[in-house]
């Protein structure tokens, strides 16, 4: 799996959040597309605990569970494992989420709808394409940060998730790519930005942030502020040419 904004193959028809047969791009005069079907619901094992003190807990859950996935592989481990790591009980572990799979389920989400939720809103806010394709950038690299291990277990373990969750998941992903072609179309119309294909430039944008995850550690001798600040001059000055200030 990659983060929000990879591309994947075209959806089914019908599917929700699918881009339809000659419609706008995001982000023209008939705005954004409309938001997946799924884009706000949360894996359905016990919906009651999520909200105060349950939705602490299925955080500690995610983020636990994501840790140990990394580091011994998804099929290896069991529900117990992620009780004991969280410190909970087996039975409470299941007071949240009703299996091992919607688990993996809410790590994927953690690096899909996420991501959409926060940084999606930038690309609506006041200013130029390249400023608001510059906060989103900025957005996208902080998230990838504080998410980098759900991001890479997503990578690496989406093929056990259902049919129906991986749906949700890719439509999420979907979306995302489109709402920035939606915003490179948007600068290349005016003269912007120098590119002449926005589908093109949008693939190459989100693979590139998406990388990220896979070679940046706090350890190293690169400074995350530096780092970000970089990737913005690569794609708003360089892969996309704006002159303007962002």
């Amino acid at each position: 799996m990659s983060a929000p904004g990879a591309p994947a193959a075209g959806g089914a028809p019908g599917r929700p959040g699918a881009p339809s047969a000659g419609g706008a791009p995001a982000g023209s005069a008939s705005g954004p597309p409309a938001r997946p079907a799924g884009a706000s619901s949360a894996p359905p094992a016990r919906a009651a605990a999520v909200g105060g003190r349950g939705a602490a807990r299925r955080e500690q859950i995610v983020t636990a569970a994501a840790r140990i996935f990394a580091e011994q592989g998804y099929a290896a481990v069991g529900m117990r494992e992620i009780a004991d790591a969280v410190g909970i009980r087996g039975a409470s572990l299941y007071h949240h989420f009703a299996a091992k799979e919607e688990i993996l389920y809410a790590i994927c989400l953690t690096v899909t709808e996420e991501p959409n939720t926060l940084n999606l809103p930038l690309l609506d806010a006041a200013g130029t394409p390249s400023q608001r394709l510059a906060a989103l950038v900025r957005a996208h690299l902080e998230h990838l940060h504080r998410r980098r291990v759900e991001h890479l277990v997503g990578l690496h373990e989406m093929a056990a998730l259902t049919p129906e969750h991986r749906a949700v998941v890719d439509d999420h992903r979907r979306y995302y790519q489109r709402r920035v072609r939606g915003c490179v179309a948007a600068g290349a119309a005016s003269g912007e930005f120098a590119v002449p294909d926005a589908r093109l430039a949008a693939f190459a944008i989100c693979d590139m942030l998406n990388g990220f995850s896979h070679w940046f550690h706090d350890d190293r001798d690169l400074c995350l502020d530096d780092v970000v600040e970089g990737y913005v001059d690569l794609v708003v000055g360089r892969l996309l040419g704006s002159p303007d200030f962002y």
